[in-house]
């Protein structure tokens, strides 16, 4: 087993706790112990990093610290979003040493305890998509997914910009298509698999912001996807609960079934309803439960 410091970020808190239930229901099956964060803040998204980029640095670096307190040495995200975040961060503290110290002397002001820079912060695709990892999610994947025609979604933050990501190209990655077929199903390939969801601007332009999910959801369609899996909790508000949206804005009625990553691999490795809670997504998953079944 390998000791994980375990962040869940706020979707997976909140709106999207099937992501974290499943998370935690699939760690044991693929090599990962959870080390839980719970003094911890949301790492500021977009929003805190673009209006006030030091406060946002001392958000990150106060989540960084309790992960190192654990004594692992990787903390694991589970949300596009927070690991760029949280890999900005941790790249501007190893990099700078007076600013590590700076960051540090608040820090202790707060209570917190100091960061050294000795974690990396890795999200869990990256986790399970090659190695060890790997090795033992397709063990754990005896169930299969009976040749379901998957349609991987990335997003932008799990690959852009790759200088600080890295884990594979931006404009061919293949992380997900290994996953898919490891777990018995048949990876759907389309070009807008690497774009935006549209989630950053669907406050201030949701007409914009529609017109780039759509694309996605069409083209997966189109390819002759069963459902889409996407390893970003935004990226699922988006494509499942967004569908209602494009409805009434285009009369196009997908009915889509959008997975979270450890949804997908939890039901190739046979976990249970109780653990998958597909009663919380809006876009009904039962379609894809009656081809398993069959």
């Amino acid at each position: 087993m390998r000791t994980v410091a375990y962040y869940k970020g706020c979707l997976a808190a909140l709106s999207a706790k099937e992501l974290d239930i499943s998370t935690q229901a699939l760690a044991p099956k693929v090599g990962l112990e959870l080390i839980e964060l719970e003094s911890v803040t949301c790492c500021g998204a977009g929003d805190i990093h673009e209006a006030e980029p030091d406060f946002y640095l001392h958000l990150n670096a106060r989540i960084l610290a309790y992960a190192e307190e654990t004594g692992a040495d990787t903390l694991m995200t589970v949300c596009n979003v927070c690991t760029l975040n949280l890999r900005q961060a941790n790249h501007a503290l190893k990099g700078d040493a007076a600013l590590l110290e700076r960051v540090n002397q608040n820090l202790e002001a707060v209570g917190a305890p100091p960061y050294s820079g000795g974690v990396e912060v890795l999200h869990l695709l990256w986790l399970v998509a090659a190695g060890e990892g790997y090795e033992l999610l397709q063990q754990a994947a005896h169930k299969g997914l009976k040749g379901l025609k998957i349609a991987p979604f990335y997003g932008c933050q799990i690959l852009r910009p790759s200088k600080l990501l890295g884990f594979e190209d931006p404009d061919k990655p293949s992380s997900l298509e290994r996953i898919i077929e490891a777990c018995g199903g048949e990876p759907i390939d389309y070009p807008a698999k690497i774009k935006c969801c549209g989630f950053p601007i669907i406050q201030a332009r949701e007409e914009v912001a529609l017109a780039e999910l759509i694309q996605p959801i069409e083209q997966a369609m189109q390819a002759g996807a069963d459902a889409m899996v996407t390893p970003c909790p935004l990226c699922h508000l988006s494509l499942d609960a967004w569908q209602l949206k494009l409805r009434e804005q285009t009369g196009k009625d997908f009915q889509m079934p959008i997975l979270h990553l450890s949804q997908l691999i939890g039901v190739a490795a046979g976990l249970d309803g109780a653990d998958l809670k597909f009663k919380r997504h809006v876009v009904s998953v039962a379609p894809i439960v009656e081809k398993l079944s069959v």
